[in-house]
């Protein structure tokens, strides 16, 4: 994917790394999945412990606060002179929609100076290869449900999950089924309607809470 500015926003599948190199200079660019500030900081001084002989091991991340209500966004420069590596990578990062990650560009140097210009070319290009490299899921918005129904029932529910593009999170089976199901925010009103016309006015459909998730090749993901 390009580091475009962009609408949407997107979540890592895993560990993606991207190169640089300029006048002897390596710019090594590890983008790797977080779900929290503490977890954005534990990788940073993982990567500082495998790239120990580096001169710079600058940083950036974005990840949802806690309650998931804003973007907490860091970086550092680790000595580059000011505004010319942590900085460039943040935008890039924000740019690209990639949420919940941090990018860590590790700097061999090759013995020549770059220039302030040359620094920041080379520090946002590393981390652009990292994101053309990695494998993205799309953030949806959503509600979680929980809900419950007879087996009689089961098939028809199943149907309208599949047409209004709902996840199943988990189902327990008994007298009855219970399920956890994720609506995206387009549907959730129509599906409501549909679900209280099968359900003929019972009230078996309990909100939970609004979610980010994404649904890709390694299954669902709840942010």
């Amino acid at each position: 994917m390009e580091a475009n500015s962009c609408d949407k926003e997107y979540i890592l599948r895993d560990t993606s790394t991207g190169e640089y190199s300029e006048k002897r200079s390596k710019f090594i660019a590890n983008l790797i999945p977080v779900s929290s500030e503490d977890e954005a900081l534990s990788g940073i001084e993982q990567l500082r412990k495998r790239y120990y002989d580096a001169r710079h091991n600058c940083y950036a991340y974005v990840v949802f606060s806690d309650d998931k209500s804003e973007l907490i966004t860091r970086s550092s420069d680790d000595g580059e002179p000011s505004g010319t590596a942590g900085r460039p990578m943040q935008d890039v990062l924000m740019g690209s929609g990639i949420r919940n990650a941090l990018v860590v560009v590790t700097r061999y140097f090759g013995g020549t100076l770059l220039g302030t210009g040359g620094l920041v070319r080379a520090y946002s290009a590393a981390v652009k290869e990292a994101v053309q490299n990695a494998v993205l899921t799309e953030i949806k918005h959503g509600k979680l449900y929980e809900l419950k129904t007879d087996y009689n029932n089961l098939g028809s529910l199943g149907h309208l999950l599949k047409k209004f593009d709902a996840v199943e999170v988990e189902s327990e089976y008994g007298d009855e089924v219970s399920m956890r199901i994720i609506v995206p925010d387009e549907a959730d009103n129509v599906l409501n309607k549909e679900l209280t016309t099968l359900y003929s006015g019972k009230e078996k459909i309990d909100f939970q809470k609004d979610v980010r998730y994404g649904v890709g090749g390694n299954g669902l993901l709840i942010i």
